[in-house]
């Protein structure tokens, strides 16, 4: 039996929702939509910060636009494996030690989350079904796009003869691995249908209401 079906089960998607859903939404969605960003102030903040960001601005990201998100809250969703991995960067000068930093999509994942636990998902829900594999596919985008960045690159610096047929063939590849990055999302969010619905069925439903 699919979990929740009338819910659009992509975590980009829910970012993505407009205060043009359909009539009749229910008080508990419009509230979803209240406590999350619009998806052009999301991608305005991952080209804002493409190397990364702080845990602290992340926290001031959701603040200062009047949602509430407090750095405890931050830790508890970096405890309940909510978020991807941080990592660690030199801070320029003698001294200053590293700095933990989160690749910009956090923001997106944060606001995907929110908007999942207004709407009554509970946190095993989300683990199960949108977050198993999320980190796994993710990684792959990021890794494509790398490669895609490097050979655009290097092909840009060759004659034109060769540059405009490796141009060409790039350009399909590229369209290539974007259609296998979205079937194998698809097919996680199937894989770990049944892990959810379990978890479900055996009661383990974490309450999310201090994570809103």
């Amino acid at each position: 039996m699919p979990l929740r079906a009338h819910r659009r089960p992509v975590l980009a998607e829910v970012a993505q929702r407009s205060d043009d859903d359909a009539p009749g939404a229910s008080a508990g969605a419009t509230t979803s939509r209240h406590l999350i960003l619009p998806d052009n102030e999301v991608r305005a903040i991952e080209v804002q910060y493409p190397e990364g960001i702080t845990a602290v601005q992340i926290v001031e990201v959701f603040t200062s636009r009047g949602i509430k998100f407090s750095e405890a809250s931050f830790r508890k969703y970096v405890q309940q494996g909510l978020l991807p991995r941080s990592r660690r960067v030199g801070r320029k000068g003698k001294h200053r030690g590293s700095l933990g930093v989160y690749p910009s999509k956090t923001v997106r994942r944060i606001n995907s989350v929110k908007s999942l636990m207004a709407d009554g998902f509970t946190i095993e829900e989300i683990q199960g079904q949108f977050l198993l594999y999320t980190d796994l596919v993710e990684g792959v985008a990021e890794h494509f796009a790398e490669l895609w960045s490097r050979l655009t690159v290097d092909v840009a610096q060759l004659d034109p003869k060769p540059k405009k047929e490796l141009d060409k063939e790039l350009s399909e590849i590229r369209r290539d691995g974007d259609r296998l990055v979205e079937r194998l999302g698809e097919l996680t969010r199937r894989v770990a249908a049944p892990r959810t619905n379990s978890l479900r069925l055996a009661g383990a439903a974490g309450g999310a209401e201090d994570l809103l």
